[in-house]
C-alpha cells in the first residue's frame, strides 16, 4: 500500500504533481519573487532548498512534499537545524547532495546569528549622517552621489553609491535612489554627495534635485528625510534649509 502525503488544502494525494505543473503564482520559485520569503511557508522554504522531487519506493514526492516529510520527522526549522547532514539523508528520499545543501545552509544561518556584524547605527539628525559618513567623503577629488537607506526607526540598512562625475557634478537619476530603496525595503532614505570645491552652499542644480527627490519619495511611499552637502569638513542640510 502506498504512503498518502497531504498537500496545502488539506487533500491526500498519492504521486503528487511535480512543482513545475502547478499554476506559477503557486511555485516557490516563482513565489518568492512575488510576495518574498518572509511570507513562504516553511515547508516552501525547505523545499527551495532542495531543489528537485524524487520517486520513492512508496510513490513520487515534489520537493515541497519531501521538505514535509523532514519537517515531519524533526518537528519544526528549530528541530531541523539541531540535526546534521546524516540525520537529514535518512530521510528517504533525501539522499546525500539534498542532506548536504540542507546541513549547509542551515550551518549560514548559525554563523549568521553567531557573527550578526558592525554594530548597527541610528541617525536622527544631519549631524548624525555626517559623522558616520564625511570623514570618508569630505576628501574625495570627485563629486559622488550616495543615498543611505534607513528602517522604521532610522537605523541604517545600507547604503550605496549612486553616480560618481567629474570635478563639477555627477548625475542623479532618481530611479536608480528609489529602485535601490525599494529592493532594500527601505523606509526612508538620507541622500548625500560631497562638494570637490570646498564650498558647502547649494547649487541651483542641488536645489532642483532635492525637489524631485522630494517628490518621488511622496509618490513611492519612501520619504527623503535629508539630502547632504559635505564639503571638507563642512556641510549643509537642505531639510535644514527647507528644501525637504
Amino acid at each position: 500500500m502506498k504512503d498518502v502525503y497531504v498537500n496545502d488544502g488539506g487533500e491526500t494525494a498519492v504521486d503528487a504533481p511535480p512543482i513545475s505543473e502547478w499554476q506559477v503564482a503557486d511555485q516557490p520559485r516563482d513565489k518568492i519573487f512575488q510576495i518574498g520569503s518572509g511570507r513562504m511557508s516553511d515547508a516552501e522554504l525547505v523545499g527551495l532548498v532542495l531543489g528537485s522531487g524524487v520517486r520513492t519506493r512508496n510513490g513520487s514526492l515534489n520537493a515541497i512534499d519531501l521538505a514535509r516529510q523532514l519537517l515531519n520527522r524533526f518537528g519544526s526549522l528549530h528541530g531541523l537545524s539541531l540535526r546534521d547532514a546524516r540525520e537529514f539523508a535518512t530521510v528517504e528520499g533525501v539522499g546525500q547532495a539534498r542532506a548536504a545543501q540542507l546541513a549547509a545552509v542551515l550551518e549560514i544561518a548559525r554563523r549568521i546569528e553567531a557573527h550578526p556584524g558592525v554594530p548597527r547605527v541610528q541617525v536622527c539628525s544631519p549631524e548624525d549622517v555626517v559623522s558616520v559618513f564625511g570623514p570618508g567623503m569630505r576628501s574625495l577629488q570627485n563629486e559622488i552621489f550616495r543615498v543611505v537607506l534607513l528602517n522604521t526607526a532610522n537605523y541604517i540598512i545600507s547604503e550605496r553609491t549612486i553616480s560618481e562625475g567629474g570635478l563639477a557634478a555627477s548625475i542623479v537619476e532618481p530611479r536608480a535612489i528609489f529602485r535601490q530603496a525599494i529592493l532594500d525595503n527601505a523606509a526612508a532614505i538620507v541622500c548625500l554627495h560631497n562638494h570637490p570645491s570646498g564650498n558647502p552652499e547649494p547649487s541651483q542644480e542641488d536645489i532642483r534635485v532635492t525637489r524631485q527627490l522630494v517628490h518621488a519619495g511622496q509618490v513611492m511611499g519612501v520619504p527623503l528625510h535629508d539630502h547632504i552637502i559635505i564639503a571638507g569638513k563642512r556641510y549643509t542640510s537642505l531639510a535644514e534649509r527647507g528644501y525637504v
